[in-house]
């Protein structure tokens, strides 16, 4: 009962802040940027309803699981598709936070441009670059694997998939494809099954 009320009212101070922020005029910055007028928004109003309620809910998620979400990370729904922006310290994070999109109730999509801070090293970054290549290309390769639908990172020789497959077959061939990439130390792997998704596009 407390958690529950404790969603409650984190979710009714997201949808103050949006209200508030729907207010500022013409001249602000609306969803699509500085300057666009709301009602330029090209969604029907029953659309914009669902995006709102959807990214209200995941917002209040992401605040409970920890805090500082609430200013790190940056949501957006168009359509049902969830757009994530942002920082975070730890790869895991990044791999929690897609892992609760995805279980958004309507989820269709998710694009997750979330980045882990942490000081730049050439070397480290130009292997793990090359590890990414490699997956990539093997699964592009794959005609079993709709490569399109896969987020690849590469955090210190780590693969970290994020994606959804069309059955359990392909799910497993993606992470075989990972495991078999020269010098990957790790692989840690967010895939939904199409038929795990809350709302499948038309």
């Amino acid at each position: 009962m407390y958690k529950f009320k404790k969603i409650k009212k984190i979710t009714l101070l997201i949808i103050l802040l949006l209200i508030f922020s729907g207010c500022a005029g013409e001249g602000s910055r609306g969803f699509f940027g500085k300057g666009v007028n709301i009602a330029m928004d090209p969604r029907t109003l029953g659309t914009q309803i669902d995006d709102s309620i959807m990214q209200q809910n995941l917002l209040a998620r992401l605040v409970l699981t920890d805090k500082k979400h609430f200013l790190k990370i940056k949501v957006k729904v168009l359509d049902g598709r969830i757009f994530l922006t942002g920082k975070v310290d730890e790869p895991e994070e990044k791999l929690q936070i897609t892992k609760i999109a995805w279980e958004t109730k309507g989820a269709r999509s998710v694009k997750n441009d979330i980045k882990i801070k942490e000081e730049f090293n050439f070397k480290v970054s130009a292997k793990d670059t090359l590890i990414t290549s490699q997956l990539r290309v093997a699964m592009i390769l794959d005609k079993e694997i709709k490569n399109s639908n896969y987020k690849i990172d590469t955090y210190k020789k780590k693969i970290y998939i994020y994606g959804i497959a069309y059955n359990e077959k392909e799910r497993r061939k993606v992470i075989n494809e990972a495991k078999e990439v020269l010098d990957v130390e790790g692989v840690i792997a967010s895939i939904l099954l199409v038929e795990d998704l809350s709302r499948q596009s038309n």
